[in-house]
């Protein structure tokens, strides 16, 4: 797997290159690339993935610094592994 095809968003799937290529073309800033691209936006609300793609967005474009950055929020209820993947814990 090359750099480029690197996953940097578990949850929606966006891929380092889908991130650069978006922030490239359209010029975004940090929010403008999330709602592009839909990364941040998946079950981790972007705990994992938030500041790479505060990174790309800041790197990819000439923006300024100061910038406010994406905010993450944690889910509306936690939930364990178990229960996502249908396994029933009896201890």
């Amino acid at each position: 797997m090359s750099e480029n095809e690197m996953i940097i968003c578990r949850c929606e799937e966006v891929t380092y290159r889908e991130l650069v290529e978006t922030a490239e073309k359209y010029g975004c800033s940090p929010r403008e690339l999330k709602l592009r691209t839909r990364a941040g936006m998946g079950y981790c609300g972007g705990r994992t993935c938030r500041s790479a793609v505060d990174s790309i967005a800041l790197s990819s474009t000439e923006r300024d610094v100061s910038q406010i950055t994406l905010k993450y929020q944690p889910p509306i209820r936690p939930i364990s592994f178990s229960k996502l993947g249908g396994v029933e814990n009896n201890d």
